[in-house]
This record gives C-alpha cells, sequence and structure tokens, in this order.
C-alpha cells in the first residue's frame, strides 16, 4: 500500500506543534499564541484525516481546502511568535521549512482535485 504523504507528514507536523506549544507554555510561560499555533497546527492532519473519508469529490477537495488554510494560518502565528522573539532563529527556520512543506503540497491536491472535478 502507497504511502499518504500529506498524512504522514500532517501528523509529523501536528506533534512538532504540541510540542512547540508545551516549550511555549512551560518555557516561555507564553499562553494565547501558543494555543492558536496548537490549534491550527494541529487541524492541518485532523482534517487530512477527514478527507480520507469525504463523502463526495467535492467534500474531499472542500476539507482539503479548509487543511490549506489552516497551514497558513500555522505559518501567519510562527512568524508572529517568531517576530516577538519566542522562538529562535533555528527552531523558527526548521518548523517553517515543514509548515511551506504542508501548503504547497495542500495546494497541489486542491488544484488537482478542482481540475478533476472540472474534467468530468
Amino acid at each position: 500500500m502507497k504511502e499518504n504523504v500529506v498524512k504522514a507528514k500532517s501528523f509529523a507536523f501536528a506533534l512538532r506543534v504540541v510540542r512547540l506549544a508545551k516549550y511555549l507554555q512551560d518555557e516561555k510561560k507564553e499562553f494565547v499564541l501558543s494555543k492558536q499555533v496548537l490549534r491550527s497546527g494541529t487541524a492541518i492532519g485532523a482534517l487530512v484525516r477527514e478527507a480520507e473519508h469525504a463523502e463526495s469529490k467535492p467534500d474531499f477537495t472542500h476539507k482539503m481546502n479548509i487543511a490549506l488554510k489552516e497551514a497558513n494560518e500555522t505559518l501567519y502565528w510562527l512568524e508572529l511568535l517568531h517576530q516577538a522573539e519566542y522562538i529562535a532563529e533555528q527552531s523558527f527556520t526548521s518548523i517553517r521549512t515543514d509548515s511551506e512543506e504542508l501548503v504547497k503540497l495542500l495546494v497541489s491536491i486542491v488544484k488537482t482535485s478542482r481540475k478533476d472535478k472540472h474534467a468530468q
């Protein structure tokens, strides 16, 4: 069985975000922004999982599009946390790369699923 790359990457990313939120709360005593990045960063994988059992092709596309929006929002919170000096440069660069990779994957999936819909 072929590995579902977006499923695996979104889960691994969610795990990184959970650890980041824990660090922000325990070490930096930052609770508001950490909850924002936790919510959006873990929603990506949850939506990808939901899309696996979508009721229809439009439902699949819709769920993946919401996952894309959550990934983009997560990137915003990460950039804000970095600029506010809650996340060091090296850590930020690493997690931003993962976030941007997820955005690219989701953009590709959404575009392809929309094309497929129009081709029918």
